[in-house]
């Protein structure tokens, strides 16, 4: 049987790892392919702020899974110290006696590895296979694998063909920064955009994209234009545009959901309800909105609190709160009496145009013989109070 093993810190596991293993599963025809991500790596520190050994291993597990056949292991992660792969390999070769054991590695791996722990042995227990990491490299690689033969009588399988170039340092320096989505797989980017591994921030044009489907087709346009002028708002009042635009793409992510879909949302996520809002469930979107905005995309606290109170507002908004309620309330494709004095009003006055329009909102549901929720009453409430108090 010839296995193939490839090892790394996989931090996290791009393209480049993915598209690495696969040009050398065609080059040596493997019967079985075995990833295992290393706990603590001999040859490097784990950069600050990396995830846990369990978030890298379910990482791993979802990027390796395009390639058929190849299999994570854990058992570096569940050893106690430093991840020798000398160790790593006497092990497998106590397991399988018989299996011919290739070891991949790119040419940074190679150069170094006479400092490797015990690297004679490895030899010994395996083959090396050696590829590229970036273009440019194959006449080091093959300085390299010439200098081990001359030197040590050990030959190593050059795979004369580059991978995808990836760095993972600059990786990791950009996922903050609402960039990386495409050097890495789908499943491993909404992952780590889920957990908020790596500080990251989602790529807003991929927030999109996935919150069409929680969309009916006729909401498209509304959602546009509130996520476009929140930014809007944001820019000019000082606070993120970037947040403000996430808070206004997700806000009515659960809009669609009938009442009764609403209230059993409620239950799976602990949501207590009050008894105006069991009469009319479709208020709870806003809540219910923002919960599986955290699950789905793990959205933080402002912009959670932002698209929970986007309709009916509370006591001690925020100033995105009220950057986000005023959007949804003066976007583009809104059209009714009164809408572009408020417009005209929020770029002068936040908490006076906050105000007129949940005066508004007040009259037309009472000409239309409704009941504003109570919370909406305190919020404007509030707004005057403030307003006395500047």
């Amino acid at each position: 049987m010839r296995l193939l093993i490839y090892g790394g810190s996989f931090n996290p596991p791009h393209r480049g790892h993915v598209d690495a293993l696969r040009t050398a599963a065609e080059h040596i025809r493997p019967d079985r392919i075995l990833v295992i991500p290393a706990g603590i790596p001999p040859h490097k520190i784990l950069a600050e702020g990396s995830p846990a050994a369990e978030d890298r291993l379910r990482l791993c597990r979802l990027a390796f899974s395009e390639i058929p056949g190849a299999e994570v292991s854990d058992l570096e992660l569940r050893r106690e110290g430093k991840s020798y792969t000398v160790d790593t390999l006497r092990e497998l070769r106590r397991t399988m006696p018989e299996a011919d054991l290739f070891f991949l590695v790119g040419t940074d791996m190679l150069l170094y590895m006479e400092q490797w722990h015990q690297f004679r042995e490895i030899f010994d227990l395996c083959t090396l296979a050696a590829l590229p990491r970036n273009e440019g490299e194959l006449d080091v690689l093959r300085d390299a694998v010439d200098h081990l033969l001359r030197t040590y009588g050990e030959e190593v399988l050059l795979i004369p063909k580059a991978p995808l170039p990836m760095d993972s340092t600059t990786l990791r320096a950009d996922l903050p920064c609402r960039r990386g989505r495409e050097r890495l797989p789908e499943s491993v980017y909404a992952e780590i955009v889920r957990l908020r591994l790596y500080g990251a921030q989602p790529d807003l044009d991929w927030l999109r994209e996935r919150t069409v489907p929680y969309l009916k087709p006729t909401r498209v346009p509304h959602v546009r234009g509130c996520e476009q002028e929140a930014a809007r708002l944001a820019a000019l009042w000082g606070e993120r545009e970037d947040l403000a635009a996430e808070a206004g793409i997700l806000h009515d992510i659960t809009k669609k959901l009938s009442g009764e879909e609403q209230l059993r949302m409620c239950e799976k996520y602990g949501i207590m309800t009050d008894t105006f809002e069991r009469e009319m469930p479709s208020l709870l979107h806003a809540r219910t909105g923002a919960c599986l905005a955290r699950e789905l995309f793990g959205i933080g606290e402002e912009v959670f609190d932002a698209i929970a109170w986007h309709n009916t507002g509370r006591p001690g908004m925020s100033k995105l709160e009220k950057i986000l309620w005023l959007a949804d309330f003066t976007e583009p494709t809104r059209a009714f009496p009164g809408v572009d004095r408020i417009r005209e009003l929020v770029s002068r006055n936040l908490d006076l145009a906050l105000t007129e329009a949940l005066e508004m909102t007040l009259e037309h549901v009472r000409r239309s013989g409704g009941t504003l929720h109570p919370r909406t009453e305190q919020t404007l409430f509030w707004l005057r109070s403030e307003d006395k108090e500047t």
